[in-house]
């Protein structure tokens, strides 16, 4: 069989070969945490509540209509209010489930495979007002951001880890998803790559429709150099590898 049938084949449901396969949760495993730790002594920013934003573009048919990849942007910040409606729309923390009294579950803006909500977003920040050009994280479940570091050549570094793709360093941010797998594989085991890559389309979906509602723009890129992005976020790359990019720009 080829590549290409084996990519075939991988995005067909493959749910009946789960009959025989006994999952880490079925096991009582413990279950990997709805979120990575984070050092709290690092630089921890308040976001927006969304009870507090006002959005400019609030008809969701109009947002509809007017969605479309955006690869030009001006030179024009965000404000923090506008970073924190982006961030609640992607992966915003609605509750959190409790079970056992351990907390079992996040439900989310979007939805996911089990509410599994396997991915953490990573962002590198040129220009919103109020913070520092550099790499930071989103503490979905805190609704708050935590600075990371400042990176050497930031621009250059991720239009080169995108293939040459210059719009990436021009925009006010770029989010980038990485995938923690075994938030997934403890509950579906085999089954579970393909739900989380369908998990990441609804994400940046969601972020597309939150960009028209305040005048802003993106474009999903899945066409980057796996080693290299995952060296800016500083990941393992096999716990936890990035998935998907997308800038984010005024226009």
């Amino acid at each position: 069989m080829n590549i290409i049938d084996n990519n075939r084949n991988f995005m067909k449901s493959n749910f009946k070969e789960m009959e025989n396969v006994v999952s880490d949760q079925m096991k009582n495993l413990p279950q990997p945490t709805l979120e990575k730790e984070f050092d709290k002594n690092r630089e921890i920013i308040n976001l927006i509540s969304i009870e507090k934003i006002k959005i400019k573009n609030d008809n969701l048919i109009r947002n509809i209509e007017h969605r479309k990849s955006h690869r030009q942007y001006i030179e024009k910040p965000l404000s923090l209010g506008e970073l924190s409606f982006l961030l609640w729309a992607s992966q915003g923390v609605k509750s959190v489930y409790e079970r056992n009294n351990k907390s079992y579950a996040t439900f989310r803006t979007v939805p996911s495979a089990g509410s599994r909500h396997p991915f953490e977003t990573y962002l590198l920040i040129n220009n919103v007002d109020g913070l520092k050009r550099g790499l930071y994280r989103y503490l979905a479940i805190k609704h708050k951001l935590m600075f990371i570091h400042e990176l050497e050549n930031q621009n250059e570094g991720i239009i080169d880890a995108t293939l040459g793709q210059k719009f990436t360093g021009k925009a006010t941010v770029v989010f980038i998803w990485s995938c923690v797998a075994y938030r997934g594989e403890w509950r579906y085991n085999i089954a579970a790559h393909k739900a989380m890559l369908l998990d990441a389309g609804h994400v940046c979906q969601n972020l597309y429709l939150a960009c028209e509602g305040i005048n802003a723009g993106t474009c999903a890129i899945a066409a980057y150099d796996q080693e290299k992005v995952d060296t800016i976020i500083d990941v393992d790359g096999k716990n936890e590898f990035s998935v998907y990019l997308a800038p984010v720009g005024k226009y």
